[in-house]
């Protein structure tokens, strides 16, 4: 039975999932979710025996129902191939009375790859399937991992283009020269002198202008995203949760029907989001941990059901996660509002104009699947040096916001449900913060001289994706201000 897919706003009109991949954003400013949850129809004992690529099958045809199963598992096919260094995909490793999902072993070294490395391919089914004549214009913005993850993803795929706009002093060393040398006649990386929420606010007011729409499509250009507010983002993300509950089943660490719980580093909300999906198909899911950096507007909501991103934005060292309006939120939000457009669309306005919005008694009685926690900057220097000293095990900062947290929620909640720590990126991504943390001062020292050294201080070796880019000629220049963005799109496309 098909799945159709509606906007959190209520403009009343539904989509197949394969529109909702090309449009990205409905047409009244909303995010599309899916009219109904189908549940999985394979058994968790039988999905304990399958492999990454069929689970992600048996995950992916519940929400994209219009795609058939040999569209599905070609884009399967595609996007889960050597680009990984795993055959795995997504490991689990258990360390320090916990288990780590890591999601970084694509082609960006990011969790981003999980999704980005599939959507290109669906979309471009997508865009066949609805007779799409018009070159498909990606608007991206990123806080670091996004914007790589999605111009390799795109890159070179005919009929599409790619703008990505990052924070100019917003991301890693590392994370910006993984986008500025990013190769490709269809793509373009723009730095804005502003934060994240800068850039992804400009590009939602892009998405929403319907004159310039109008005015591309005149000239044979439409709008879509890669941001996980295009369902096609999040749909691939739900299926490692289920990979991760069918691990721990296969190696015998839970038995079928067991409980787990999910800590997630969060910032725009995609990832836990997908989680909480996960739990909605039947993954026996009992907490979602929500794990905020020192911009703890998340923890702040689950601690007092206001939302309110009126406060100073920091600058941390898991810069991914510097992020004051986490746009999925909009999605659960919708959710626990017992599908309520009109509700949603009047917080999502009073989000806009006040910067803030209160949820009702009875919305916070369904937010009980949550849990939010927060990690301050020193804790996170110390978790990645105490599990280095206990385990030789080295994590990047994101992650060790997850793990900080984890770890306070277990000693306060005695709650030792097995849990699972999603690690979303390489400590390569993040070396300075890293070293930092692990031997101290560093100041002396480049950001690839630090790569080296901790190459030999976790025993692994350095990544494809940092060792080409250490000599790699940057190839993107371009900042502007937030005010701009729109000039930047037109001399792209010109």
């Amino acid at each position: 039975m098909e799945i159709r897919y509606r906007s959190t706003r209520g403009n009343g009109q539904t989509v197949s999932a394969s529109e909702a991949i090309i449009k990205g954003l409905a047409d009244d400013g909303g995010l599309f979710v899916p009219e109904r949850f189908a549940s999985l129809d394979k058994s968790l004992e039988e999905l304990a025996q399958m492999e990454y690529k069929e689970i992600a099958y048996e995950v992916m045809k519940l929400f994209l129902t219009d795609f058939t199963e040999t569209e599905l598992k070609q884009c399967i096919d595609n996007a889960y191939d050597e680009k990984f260094d795993t055959d795995v995909i997504a490991p689990l490793t258990e360390v320090d009375n916990a288990y780590y999902l890591e999601l970084f072993h694509g082609a960006t070294i990011a969790f981003k790859d999980m999704a980005l490395s599939i959507l290109p391919h669906l979309m471009s089914v997508a865009a066949k399937k609805n007779g799409v004549d018009k070159e498909i214009v990606i608007l991206t913005a990123t806080s670091g991992d996004t914007g790589k993850a999605a111009l390799a993803g795109f890159a070179g795929v005919e009929g599409t283009r790619i703008i990505v706009f990052y924070p100019k002093n917003g991301v890693s060393v590392i994370q910006e020269k993984q986008m500025v040398t990013q190769k490709g006649n269809n793509v373009k990386v723009v730095g804005i002198t502003g934060n994240f929420d800068d850039a992804q606010t400009g590009v939602k007011n892009i998405f929403s202008d319907k004159e310039l729409g109008a005015r591309l499509a005149e000239k044979g250009f439409q709008f879509s995203s890669a941001n996980s507010i295009n369902i096609g983002r999040l749909v691939p993300q739900i299926v490692y949760y289920v990979h991760a509950y069918a691990t721990l089943l296969r190696e015998e660490r839970i038995k079928a029907g067991d409980e787990i719980n999910v800590t997630v580093p969060t910032g725009n909300f995609g990832n836990i989001l997908a989680g909480y999906f996960a739990k909605k198909i039947g993954i026996p899911i009992r907490k979602l941990i929500c794990a905020s950096n020192e911009n703890k507007v998340l923890f702040d909501f689950f601690e007092t059901g206001c939302y309110d991103r009126n406060r100073e934005f920091i600058l941390t060292t898991s810069p991914s996660m510097d992020i004051l309006i986490s746009s999925n939120l909009e999605r659960l939000i919708y959710f626990i509002a017992n599908e309520n457009a009109d509700l949603n669309r009047e917080m999502m306005s009073s989000l806009s104009k006040n910067g803030k919005y209160d949820i009702t008694d009875s919305m916070k009685e369904n937010l009980s699947d949550f849990v939010g926690g927060y990690a301050k900057e020193n804790e996170v220097a110390e978790t990645i040096a105490d599990v280095y000293k206990k385990t030789g095990y080295v994590m990047d900062t994101h992650t060790a916001v997850a793990a900080t947290v984890y770890r306070r929620y277990r000693e306060e909640n005695k709650d030792t449900t097995p849990n699972v720590i999603v690690s979303t990126a390489s400590c390569f991504k993040f070396t300075r913060s890293v070293m930092e943390a692990l031997v101290g001062n560093i100041e002396d020292k480049s950001d690839f001289e630090l790569i080296d050294q901790l190459s030999e201080i976790a025993n692994v070796a350095v990544p494809p994706a940092i060792e080409e880019i250490r000599t790699a000629e940057v190839l993107h220049d371009t900042v502007c201000d937030k005010e701009e963005m729109v000039k930047e799109v037109l001399a792209f496309l010109n």
